[in-house]
């Protein structure tokens, strides 16, 4: 049992709030999932400065000064590093894949949280509540924010084993649920020469959701792609810079509650993670049904 929340902001009124109210929807779900929470927040220019490329980096033995040393002659831009609890968020004036390219060859045992313009990932161990804290999540600000708060099933409890996984550019994925045919799906992915940073089956679907798109598809085909490939049980909540869609299997076992108003769309695992949303009890309130693909668009 894990808990999902999400958060698309449609007005720009809000966005100054977006990282307290998406701090309290990841602390409703704690007891859905209290080993460890990761958050993915698109536009905090206090984390990732405005149009650039930002990759979030644990596991990594440098402070941000030596990060900066490090990595500025390579890139040839002026570098910006910052430790966010226990990530290490990285931007720069580029392009997020040749920024993400120089961090690797520089760090190649560091875990890549994420990368992307706008975008920054947090991942820990600890209670949710304890997290949000630790990262200073009410402060944030942006148009748009995934978080999810994990029970462990399928592998350890680490940073590495966290959602969200977000293996392509901008790209976000978090899952409630579990995948039955992961591993048949890993080693097709890797003969296709993907590699993998841990043993969660999250990965395997948010690495065959990155392919997909890499492939030229949009997220509502990918995700179609996801109801005929995977087995299992699973409510998926993908996000990317500027849309944000919600899949579940064919039985939809899984709670799900999706809420819409003219000024904000907002999913989680259960409604209480809702109720404190701002308009809430004017929102379009609904269950999304099985196999349908839901995407809204910045």
């Amino acid at each position: 049992m894990c808990g999902i929340v999400g958060l698309h902001l449609r007005t720009p009124e809000l966005q100054p709030r977006l990282g307290e109210l998406l701090a309290r929807m990841l602390g409703e779900m704690q007891d859905r999932g209290a080993d460890s929470a990761g958050i993915a927040v698109y536009g905090n220019d206090a984390w990732s400065p405005a149009g650039h490329g930002c990759v979030s980096v644990l596991d990594v033995e440098a402070t941000p000064a030596e990060a900066v040393a490090a990595l500025t002659g390579a890139v040839g831009q002026t570098i910006e590093a910052k430790l966010v609890d226990e990530t290490l968020v990285i931007s720069a004036p580029v392009a997020s894949e040749e920024l993400l390219a120089v961090v690797k060859a520089t760090y190649p045992n560091a875990l890549i949280a994420g990368f992307g313009t706008d975008l920054t990932v947090l991942k820990g161990v600890g209670t949710p509540r304890d997290l949000a804290a630790r990262w200073g999540l009410a402060g944030a600000s942006g148009w748009q924010g995934v978080g999810h708060t994990r029970m462990a099933t399928e592998s350890a409890v680490t940073p590495s084993g966290a959602h969200p996984y977000a293996v392509g550019p901008q790209q976000c994925l978090v899952h409630n649920g579990s995948f039955a045919n992961h591993a048949t799906i890993r080693r097709e992915l890797r003969s296709a020469g993907i590699e993998f940073d841990s043993e969660n089956d999250t990965e395997v679907g948010a690495r065959f959701v990155a392919d997909q798109l890499a492939q030229g598809k949009d997220v509502e085909t990918a995700l179609k792609e996801v109801c005929a490939t995977f087995d299992g049980f699973y409510t998926l909540l993908v996000s990317n810079h500027d849309s944000f869609a919600v899949v579940r299997d064919a039985i939809a076992c899984k709670p799900a509650v999706i809420a819409e108003t003219d000024d904000w769309v907002a999913m989680a695992s259960e409604f209480r993670a809702l109720a404190h949303l701002p308009g809430v009890d004017n929102a379009n309130i609904w269950e999304p049904e099985p196999e349908v693909v839901y995407a809204w668009t910045r």
